[in-house]
């Protein structure tokens, strides 16, 4: 049957086959085994040697060089072993594709499609996330140590990490770039009271709701701006720590990006980057259901990404969080996605309109299912979620604790 269903999909066109999701009548273990062969046509195109159109892709505006070495190696190869014809894949193929990659988006603007990733993503009515999500509204990966917390437990573990990583204590200022409904920025507001929290955000109906739970707690330390991180200047020299969640993946130009970030912190200031990731390979989403219907304009970074883009910050550390962690937030978020549809419904009509609220549910269904079985794929070490932290240096040779950072 699996095998029946998934030839029928291939010859449909993209708006057939968005009729056919759309619609909910394909069973959850039958969209999981298509989703699973969709992810290793992924994993082959992203595997040397690269087909046309990944190459044409990744082209470097004024380096035709890099482009000439990609097509010659990705002519396949063979070698004679004992006994045995073996295709050669060699790693230098993969580093010539990220070279070409990372030239790439040097010439790109900070972000592409930042209204489309708005309107996808966040500017959406807060009941639906509320009840998608755990309690604290996290939209990003949590934590599961032991594989037995709730989602709200793994919420925390992760927000508790952030902390421990970043080394936050009162005094210090802290900004929470891209903070979306405030998983962060509250908590560390709540449990940090002598510390000054600003989160940055682009939708107004995020900043609406963090600043009535902010009431609700009596917290007066946190600080909500909205804007277009694109163009947004934050006052220089002013954070001693930084947080981006789940933020770079909807960008492109790194280099402008990190340099903004740096004007913003004090010299010695840290920031700390969670995204979601390739093992090794970055690649946009260009095509395909997802890139349509979620994630419009985003990119998929490899777990290294941001270590060639150092010009302004230097790393100080790097993790690698398997994508179980993922996988686990989003079956949570599908378990929720499914219990609560009731609840759901006037939230969805409300972002979505009355005749578009069954879709988009089934959307979101079909969202968590992909999202899910992309992280667990391999054990979950083909796809996970990095964290990297990042110092502004410091021509003084001390950090912020030193005395030297006081409040102006």
């Amino acid at each position: 049957m699996f095998a029946f269903v998934s030839k029928i999909i291939d010859n449909l066109n993209d708006t057939w086959c968005d009729s056919v999701l759309d619609s909910g009548v394909l069973p959850h273990a039958v969209l999981r085994v298509f989703i699973r062969r969709e992810l290793r046509r992924r994993l082959d195109e992203i595997t040397p040697p690269f087909p046309e159109k990944v190459i044409d892709t990744v082209s470097a505006k004024g380096n035709p060089s890099l482009k000439a070495k990609l097509e010659i190696l990705a002519s396949p190869k063979i070698a004679l072993l004992p006994g045995v014809l073996a295709p050669i894949s060699k790693w230098s193929e993969t580093l010539a594709y990220k070279m070409n990659f990372f030239e790439t988006v040097r010439h790109q603007p900070i972000a592409i499609e930042t209204e489309a990733a708005n309107r996808q993503n966040y500017e959406i009515a807060t009941g639906i996330m509320a009840n998608m999500l755990g309690p604290r509204i996290k939209y990003s990966c949590s934590y599961y140590p032991t594989g037995n917390e709730t989602l709200g437990e793994a919420e925390e573990k992760m927000l508790d990490l952030y902390i421990e990583r970043l080394g936050l204590r009162p005094g210090m200022r802290f900004l929470d770039l891209g903070c979306g409904w405030g998983a962060a920025v509250l908590y560390f507001a709540e449990k940090i009271p002598g510390l000054e929290v600003v989160g940055f955000s682009n939708s107004r109906t995020q900043k609406e709701y963090i600043d009535a739970k902010a009431k609700e707690l009596g917290l007066t330390n946190v600080r909500i701006i909205t804007g277009n991180c694109t163009d947004y200047e934050f006052q220089p020299n002013y954070f001693d720590r930084a947080l981006s969640v789940e933020l770079f993946e909807h960008m492109k130009n790194y280099e402008g990006l990190m340099a903004k970030m740096s004007r913003a912190l004090r010299p010695g200031g840290q920031l700390l980057v969670h995204h979601f990731c390739h093992r090794t390979t970055p690649y946009h989403y260009e095509d395909g259901w997802m890139a349509r219907t979620f994630f419009t304009g985003g990119t998929m970074p490899s777990s290294d990404l941001l270590l060639y883009f150092q010009k302004d910050l230097v790393i100080k550390k790097h993790w690698w969080i398997n994508g179980y962690h993922y996988s686990r937030s989003l079956e949570h978020w599908l378990e929720n996605t499914m219990a609560r549809r009731e609840k759901m419904m006037p939230h969805l009509t409300e972002t979505y309109g009355e005749d578009m609220a069954f879709v988009w549910h089934n959307r979101w269904q079909i969202f968590h299912l992909a999202s899910s079985e992309m992280f667990k794929t391999d054990g979950g070490d083909t796809w996970g979620v990095t964290h990297a932290l990042f110092e502004k240096p410091d021509p003084r040779g001390c950090d912020v604790g030193c005395g030297h950072h006081g409040s102006p």
